[in-house]
Formats: C-alpha cells, structure tokens, sequence
C-alpha cells in the first residue's frame, strides 16, 4: 500500500471533530449580550456626542474580554445609533440589535413592497448574531437598483446553521440568514445608511474593537516580559509591541476627538475612518506576529483563553481589506488639497 493511501486511511478512521464546547461558548456569549443590555451596560454615548471615547473605550474593554462579545456589542450599539440618526423604529427595552449589512458576490437580498407593505426575499451572509436577536437593521436591493436599510424583527428569518466554517469569532453567531417574505421597515431613504456620516463614524469605532483584540492577545507577552528570566529578545518584542498599541491607541483617541468636533462633516469623517481602520488593523497584524514569535506555539496550544484571541482576531480584522482599502484611502486623500492639509498629520 502507498503511503499516501495509509495516511487518507487514518484520516478517515479518525474521529471527527466536535464543536461542542464552542456551541456552548457561542450560549454563554449570547447570554452575555442580553445581560448587558439588560442592565443598560450597552447604553453608549453616541458618535459625535461629545463622548465618542467612552463609547469606543467600553467597546475596547468588552474586545479585551471577548471579540465575539465586543462584535455583537458593537453591532447593537451601530444599530442605536442609526436608528437615531435616520429615525426608524425606537428600540423596544431589552431588544437586541444586529446590522446585517454585508453584500459579497452572490444573489443579493431583495425587498419589495406588496400592498403597501416591504418585504425582503432572499439569503443574507455574514449576519452576527443570527439567533440571538430581536431585531436587525438589513440592506437590501431595491427596484431601479438602488439600496435601503430595513429594520426587521427576526422571529420570521431563517439562520443557517454550518454557514461560518472558521474557528475564529464562532461565538460571534454569524451566519448566512434567509428571508422568505420577511416584513421589513424602510429606514431612511435610498442611500441614506452608507451617505451618513455617523457611518464612518461607525467604521472606526469597529476598529476600536480590533485595538481591544490586540490588548488581549498581548497580555501573556507583558506577562512573561514581566518576569525576571525575560530575556532580551523577549524584552525587544514586547517592546515592539507596546509601540505599536501606543501609536494605535493614540490614533483612536484623536479620532474620538475630531468626531466629536465634527460630527456631521462627512469628508473628513471618511477620510479618518480609513485612516483609522488602515493604523490599527496594522497594529493588530503586527501584535499578532511579534507575539506569535516571541512566544512560540506552547500558549496557542495550551492557554485557550490566548489561542481564542489569536484566532478572532485574525478574522475580525479582515474587515479591513489591506491594499483595497489603503487604495481607497489613497484616492480620498490625493487631492490638491493635500498638500494644505499637513496639519493633518
């Protein structure tokens, strides 16, 4: 017998892997979610307040604690804050909101309005908390091409289970949901979700979560650089990556301030959000890599706490879609104004 036919046999008689001990991860974050908003936890500042730090400040601390928690957080609080911005439904007491508001390649999401009334047909990937909310706001095709948000509640959608393959933010509950008539609320007009500029305002507050992802998966780097048999490697890298989570931290906090002096100026608020975005998705590469390589794969393989955030992390911040976006944020920035904007920097 081949040897590669040996090693297809074993591969085969092995036993498949369980997923559990995640389905119960993906129960105790959920509960999570529901008990923050429960006891108004999640009741945040809006963008543009005049506190937009404390808001990304309790978004850094609940991605610290857990990404699949800070990215639900995130979306129930996006989600209040678009309502207030647009107006729409005003969110019942202790509903729990998500933003369905991906669009992939593939069949799009439709919504139709049949005797007075919306309705949205079709599948919806990439939808978190598919099973534990009450309520989503969804972007859908229109007629003529355009695209609108709705508010829906979701006791009639239908999540797909086995939709998320990854390891990494399983707990989150993002799934491909389908709609078969579903009753939908328009919010805004055509237009009106991407055109806001509480919507980038709402992107770099996403990237407030990845700079919290960061902090967790640091944390045993600081701790062994702690100790007094650290050597100098180890010194130099966790060195290396408490500059990264200054500079990023930094970042975030003068954002925080110029939306709060801005909150309605949409060019600069696009303009920060990718710059934003584009810093601390770096940091959170560069973290990960620095402290992979100082620490080797003994935690990955026996601290689940660390091997959980390095998996999250991984994924939530290709959100960011490196050289996509940076090409955007080139484009938005070469202007023949740049030049006057040095006080940018």
């Amino acid at each position: 017998m081949r040897a590669s036919e040996t090693v297809g046999r074993g591969v085969r008689e092995q036993e498949p892997p369980t997923f559990g001990d995640e389905e119960r991860r993906t129960g105790r974050i959920a509960a999570r979610l529901v008990e923050e908003i429960a006891s108004g936890g999640l009741d945040l500042p809006l963008p543009g307040s005049g506190s937009t730090w404390v808001r990304w400040e309790r978004l850094r601390d609940l991605a610290r604690e857990d990404l699949s928690l800070a990215r639900l957080a995130e979306g129930h609080t996006d989600a209040i804050a678009i309502l207030s911005e647009l107006g729409g439904w005003t969110p019942e007491p202790a509903s729990v909101w998500g933003v369905w508001a991906a669009h992939p390649p593939g069949t799009p999401l439709i919504a139709d309005k049949t005797g007075g009334r919306w309705r949205l047909h079709g599948a919806k990937p990439f939808c978190s908390g598919a099973r534990v909310c009450t309520h989503a706001l969804v972007s859908a095709d229109v007629a003529g091409g355009e695209r609108r948000l709705f508010a829906i509640r979701t006791d009639g959608t239908k999540p797909r289970p086995g939709t998320w393959a990854s390891a990494g933010m399983a707990a989150s509950d993002t799934l491909t949901v389908h709609f078969d008539g579903v009753g939908a609320e328009p919010v805004g007009r055509p237009g009106d979700y991407v055109g806001r500029p509480g919507f980038h305002h709402g992107g770099a507050g996403v990237a407030a979560c990845w700079f919290g992802g960061a902090l967790a998966v640091a944390r045993p780097l600081a701790a062994r650089a702690g100790r007094d048999e650290a050597d100098a490697h180890l010194l130099s890298a966790f060195g290396a990556v408490d500059r990264e989570l200054y500079a990023a931290g930094s970042v975030l906090r003068r954002a925080s301030r110029e939306i709060d002096d801005h909150p309605l100026d949409r060019s600069s608020a696009a303009v920060r959000a990718a710059r934003v975005r584009a810093v601390v998705a770096d940091t959170c590469t560069r973290v990960l890599r620095r402290t992979g390589e100082a620490l080797g794969a003994g935690p990955l393989a026996g601290d689940v706490v660390y091997a959980r955030a390095t998996a999250d992390l991984c994924v939530y911040i290709r959100q960011h879609h490196a050289e996509r976006d940076l090409a955007e944020l080139g484009t938005l920035v070469a202007s023949g104004t740049w030049m006057s904007g040095a006080d940018d920097y």
